[in-house]
């Protein structure tokens, strides 16, 4: 009797500290932070706590969020808070601070939650200048700048509809990171905000007047999305989310193991926002890396023509440009399927990047291989057919077009019209290998129909696949 009771009265003592705890520190996520009228969209994985009824908010929300500079020491367990010359000191489980080396004193220390510190908001708030009030019927936590910033000068009205107040917001497509570049495709020209932080080391690139379009609906709801940087060096993470709602603002954070080894210059290149983090060499002098440190093949697909531009036109008045688009995204859809391949397109819709703007973002990217899909038309001669492919000069590109040539003529069995040099700009002007496919002839109509027709453009996209696979297995 007595075993039984003393087992009751553990298991009760056991309820009333896991209670306790649960009333320490609580996870709030319902809980909304609103900076100067616009809420800040917080990471799934970050979690606002509530400890004795104090609102308290990880330093990862502190530096990236409120963009003040935050310092972590492992082994003090010591957090600085510094903006604007203004410095604070916290020591996770004490209640004694300092604020430009004067002490005061927290309603409730600093604590670690989750292998992850969290600080009272409305100290560091009110300390960095900010006003506080809180809303406890909706849990909003209102934040205001006593200075607010200069209005900036407003950016390019995009061409695209987004969301918000029906104003019409730049759209980003895609994302993606190799050979040390950040590559943003966006439906017009953004300037970035590039802010570098430390603690950890991160490089913060805010694109203004910008949300999410073919990315997917998720990353609109708050979510975050992540790339994978697994064996590129100096590089730990690359995420992106949905930073503002409105204005939209879109925010990519890249972590690095040092961030004095890159020196962050950016451009914009035919439909791609690119960050360059160029390596600062032991002399101090930037240098681009020689091939991709990441082991992935960076591959940029052509659709030809496009936008004003409508290329060769079919002997059922088809135009160019609308085989070759379908084409190359099927292409595409392949490619992304490889984890060894980055695969970056120079049009994803109908607009028409110049000739040397496609050479030049196949140069900058330091791409392994280039890749220009057309369709041919003779109307002079509507029987004329078959598939040929172009190369200029180099070994390495007459190799990747012997063999992509040879896996489209075994797929589709047009005519072999066979490999030949031509002197044409996005071949001779490009660094890398690369080839430029005719597939067939739009003005032979029983070719025009096969090429049009979504069973042979899947096996052309295919057999373009495998040869590219082919020759950067060879060239490895």
């Amino acid at each position: 009797m007595r075993k039984i009771v003393s087992v009751l009265l553990f298991s009760l003592l056991f309820l009333l500290a896991v209670s306790n705890v649960g009333h320490a520190a609580t996870a709030t996520p319902q809980t909304k932070i609103i900076l100067d009228g616009q809420e800040l969209v917080l990471p799934l994985d970050v979690e606002v706590v509530n400890v004795n009824n104090n609102v308290m908010i990880p330093i990862r929300v502190v530096a990236e969020n409120l963009k003040f500079n935050v310092k972590w020491d492992q082994k003090s367990q010591k957090v600085s808070i510094e903006q604007n010359a203004k410095l604070l000191s916290l020591n996770v489980g004490k209640k004694e601070a300092r604020v430009q080396n004067v002490k005061v004193t927290l309603n409730t220390a600093p604590q670690l939650i989750k292998n992850t510190v969290v600080v009272p908001l409305r100290f560091v708030s009110e300390e960095m200048g900010l006003s506080v009030s809180w809303n406890n019927k909706e849990k909003i936590v209102g934040l205001t700048s006593t200075e607010l910033p200069p209005v900036a000068e407003p950016s390019p009205a995009p061409t695209v509809p987004g969301v918000g107040n029906n104003i019409v917001w730049n759209k980003v497509n895609d994302i993606s990171f190799a050979n040390q570049q950040l590559v943003v495709s966006v439906d017009t020209e953004v300037t970035p905000q590039i802010t570098r932080l430390t603690n950890p080391d991160r490089i913060v690139v805010d694109l203004p007047n910008t949300t999410f379009g073919d990315m997917g609906s998720t990353l609109l709801q708050g979510t975050m999305g992540k790339l994978d940087v697994s064996g590129i060096a100096n590089v730990t993470d690359v995420r992106y989310s949905l930073f503002k709602k409105d204005p939209a603002q879109v925010r990519v954070v890249i972590e690095l193991n040092n961030l004095s080894d890159v020196q962050v210059n950016s451009q914009y290149v035919s439909g791609k926002l690119i960050v360059d983090l160029a390596l600062i060499a032991t002399i101090g002098i930037p240098v681009n890396p020689i091939g991709n440190d990441s082991g992935k093949h960076v591959v940029v697909i052509d659709a030809g023509h496009g936008g004003k531009d409508p290329g060769t036109i079919g002997i059922s008045n088809t135009q160019e440009k609308d085989f070759t688009l379908p084409l190359a995204l099927k292409v595409q859809a392949l490619l992304l399927q490889d984890p060894d391949i980055e695969v970056v397109m120079t049009r994803e819709t109908d607009v028409y990047p110049t000739r040397p703007e496609r050479v030049k973002l196949a140069n900058t990217l330091n791409a392994d291989v280039f890749v220009s899909i057309h369709g041919n038309s003779v109307k002079a001669s509507p029987l004329t057919t078959g598939t040929e492919t172009f190369y200029y000069k180099r070994n390495s590109s007459k190799a990747l077009a012997d063999i992509v040539h040879r896996h489209l003529i075994q797929a589709l069995g047009f005519k072999d019209r066979g490999v030949k040099n031509g002197n044409l700009e996005v071949l001779r002007d490009t660094t890398m290998p690369a080839v430029l496919l005719e597939i067939g002839f739009l003005s032979n109509l029983a070719e025009e129909q096969a090429m049009l027709s979504e069973n042979v453009q899947n096996t052309a996209a295919q057999a373009i696949v495998d040869g590219i696979k082919e020759f950067l297995q060879q060239s490895r």
